[in-house]
């Protein structure tokens, strides 16, 4: 129990020196007290960076910072017109929630179990062990290619431009988006205490916004709001006129999913958690709890103020069409600020775990160039893992036309997002049954985990489930995004295949990990290439 001792009280282990190679500490086997996870162990894993530096409330925040985007303030439209009822939709906005919920109780069991940076990279290591490191590299391409925050950088944008009463061309939004991920990357690499206090501060505004709107819907329920003639319209008939296809309720879940995104966000960064299992244990179910309750309670206070027609043709601004009706076409542009600043707050947190998922990437040396790529240079902060988040943003930024080509791209992560999922779900059920005596600081009850595990499959079979008309939400193929998404998955076993089968074999080498420790103490592997004997 030692090692589970030391992980919990959140000890980081003594330093090595440059250039001393380690040894691999990853079998398991049953009465371990821990899963073994990739080519590193856990106290190689744990080494450089900034340290144990996050408690609890910046761990909630978080949490709530990457969940609390735009979503909540523009998806509700939507869904109110696939659902096509407020009954309908509020039963989605929940079973989206308790579909959230069960994903958070797999990941703490995980978590807590291998509470090391990396999230579902460190899972699917410790369940498909086999061909060797073929899942984590499937898991690098996707996370790599697809994890840019172009699309919280142009809502930055255009709300800004709103905010400002002016009217900006393609060009100048595409400016200050490119603006905002530059200033975020420099201040994640230069100032990394900064960047965790900004992260902190908007997720506060986040929730004092969310907080506003609820109290203003209670406020129109009371019948103090002159404007909204009756506020219990919505709630007569609440369930006439709800779809009849499957496909509607689908794409609505899928929005409703994309919006409750992020409960997931602090097994990224568990490195620098402090006291790791007891700080996730008690921050990632509050960091849901207050979404959760706020996102039900506004969507409330939306119907309250409008009817499903008025919400259904409000189009992405939901939020403003409800402070324009209740407060007047001032509130619009104020409501524009607030949403600006909860995207800028989205991709700040976002930058600021997917660079250490990148950083975990690089260490289990399985993206060309490790050593640069994990390196803490020059403040301890994952500057070349912010680099290469910045890479894709900016191309999708500059390169990709507004319009149905860019909702394109910034749908393909949602399919292979569930595929990993899926795997991560099931891996869970495996590692019940092929290391049962692993110590298990929390426990997730079976059958929520299978529940999990149902709705996963039930995204991977929805998406080819053919719409009313056949015309998704743009005017490429409904089913293209998904199939492109599992062609990005294929791209990562194509290059396991290359650098792990093929050139060796055309080449006859073969290849060597060799653990190296880097000046700032981390620990990277790198694989060497040995000549075959004859």
């Amino acid at each position: 129990m030692a090692e589970i001792t030391q992980r919990e009280a959140g000890q980081t282990p003594p330093p090595l020196k440059v250039g001393e190679k380690t040894g691999s500490l990853n079998e398991v086997h049953d009465g371990d007290t821990t899963a073994g996870v990739g080519e590193l162990s856990f106290e190689e894993s744990t080494r450089g960076g900034l340290g144990r530096h996050l408690g609890v409330f910046s761990t909630i925040f978080l949490i709530i910072g990457r969940i609390i985007g735009t979503g909540i303030f523009s998806t509700p439209s939507s869904v109110t017109t696939s659902a096509g009822s407020v009954g309908a939709a509020l039963l989605l906005w929940t079973l989206g929630l308790l579909l959230a919920s069960a994903g958070l109780c797999v990941w703490l069991e995980l978590g807590c179990m291998m509470p090391r940076s990396g999230g579902e990279k460190v899972y699917l290591e410790a369940v498909y062990r086999e061909p060797k490191l073929l899942i984590t590299v499937i898991f690098a391409v996707q996370a790599v290619a697809l994890g840019f925050t172009a699309q919280g950088c142009i809502v930055f944008a255009s709300n800004v431009v709103v905010a400002a009463g002016k009217k900006a061309t393609e060009w100048e939004e595409r400016g200050i988006a490119i603006a905002v991920i530059v200033f975020i990357t420099l201040l994640h690499t230069f100032l990394p205490g900064w960047g965790v206090r900004g992260m902190n501060f908007i997720g506060v505004i986040k929730v004092i916004v969310l907080l506003f709107i609820v109290i203003t819907g209670w406020v129109v329920l009371s019948g103090r709001v002159s404007s909204v003639k009756d506020p219990y319209a919505s709630f007569y008939n609440s369930f006439a006129g709800s779809a009849t296809n499957s496909n509607l309720y689908a794409t609505a879940l899928f929005k409703v999913l994309n919006s409750y995104a992020g409960w997931s966000n602090a097994a990224y960064v568990l490195n620098e958690i402090k006291n790791p299992v007891r700080t996730l244990k008690i921050a990632a179910p509050i960091g849901l709890f207050i979404c959760g309750t706020l996102y039900l309670l506004a969507n409330v206070a939306y119907y309250a103020a409008a009817t499903p027609e008025e919400i259904a043709n409000s189009g992405v601004t939901v939020a403003s069409y409800f402070m324009g009706k209740v407060f007047g076409a001032a509130a619009k542009r104020a409501l524009s600020v607030l949403i600006a600043i909860s995207a800028f707050g989205n991709v700040l947190t976002v930058t600021f775990t997917q660079s250490r998922v990148n950083q975990e990437l690089a260490k289990e040396g399985v993206i060309p160039f490790p050593k640069f790529w994990a390196s803490n240079w020059p403040f301890g902060s994952p500057s070349a893992g912010l680099l290469l988040h910045f890479i894709p943003s900016f191309i999708i930024i500059v390169a990709i036309p507004f319009g149905d080509a860019y909702s394109f791209i910034l749908d393909l992560e949602g399919y292979p997002a569930s595929v990993i999922n899926f795997l991560v779900v099931a891996g869970l059920f495996y590692l019940r049954w092929s290391a049962k005596d692993v110590h298990r600081p929390f426990r997730v009850w079976w059958p929520v985990a299978f529940f999990f595990m149902i709705g996963q499959a039930f995204q991977l079979v929805a998406p080819f489930i053919r719409p009313p008309g056949g015309k998704g939400d743009t005017s490429l193929p409904y089913w293209l995004s998904s199939v492109v998404g599992i062609g990005v998955l294929f791209l990562g076993l194509v290059y396991w295949m290359f650098w792990q089968r093929v050139l060796p074999a055309i080449q006859n080498y073969y290849l060597v990990p060799e653990h190296t420790v880097l000046s700032d103490g981390t620990t990277v592997v790198v694989y060497q290439k040995y000549e075959k004997s004859e």
